[in-house]
């Protein structure tokens, strides 16, 4: 399948890769070449009080291998009916996106509702394909993967600003992905750790999976 990449590419990337032994510092040097004041004020905010504009959910599950986005009339098998019963999942939803709200909902996560509009919070992609790690020419788009697009270590619900700035800003984007490494373990892109990875991309631990078709 091709991409288009025009909406991926970006002329800036992260500076440094992310040091763990102190992440807020690391994010506070990689904002320091924003020139925009009130956009530098802003990150800082949002990244000071991640709780109130970032959702995670409470664990790894791969809902569904095999299963990317594509378009709309997503047929859920019913291992995955029955299990989503069984976590309090309501509704599948069959849209473009409905698998990969399934897995964050059936992986714990929580929803807030919009202030602006009817609909929750957005289920966003950590891994959108967009901003490649230092050293590195690609990043993994989790959407068009069958290994990464229902795995829930991959996804949080979170609040419209929020999720415009993962559009707009490189280290925002590695911050939450150096979040979901620390929580999960959960590396795709094969740079946090030297250790032995599984097929999924975790270090050390695994996730469940759900069900199994043939993988993208």
């Amino acid at each position: 399948m091709k991409t288009n990449r025009s909406n991926l590419e970006s002329p800036n990337r992260i500076l440094a890769p992310c040091n763990f032994d102190a992440l807020k510092k690391w994010f506070a040097d990689e904002t320091w070449h924003i020139q925009d004041d009130p956009a530098f004020v802003l990150i800082r905010t949002v990244a000071d009080d991640l709780d109130s504009f970032v959702q995670w959910p409470q664990k790894p599950v791969l809902l569904w291998a095999g299963c990317a986005r594509t378009g709309d009339n997503h047929k859920y098998p019913n291992e995955i009916r029955q299990y989503a019963r069984k976590q309090g999942v309501a509704y599948l939803d069959s849209r473009t996106n409905g698998p990969a709200i399934a897995a964050f909902l059936a992986a714990g996560g929580t929803r807030p509702c919009r202030l602006g509009s009817k609909n929750c919070w957005t289920v966003h992609h950590l891994y959108s394909g967009k901003f490649p790690y230092v050293g590195k020419s690609n990043t993994t788009h989790a959407s068009k993967h069958g290994l990464h697009f229902t795995q829930s270590a991959g996804l949080v619900a979170i609040h419209p600003i929020a999720d415009q700035m993962c559009d707009e800003y490189p280290c925002f984007s590695w911050l939450l992905r150096a979040m979901a490494f620390q929580k999960f373990k959960y590396d795709p892109d094969l740079v946090f750790s030297n250790e032995p990875h599984d097929e999924s991309g975790f270090v050390g631990s695994s996730t469940e999976i759900i069900h199994r078709s043939t993988v993208q």
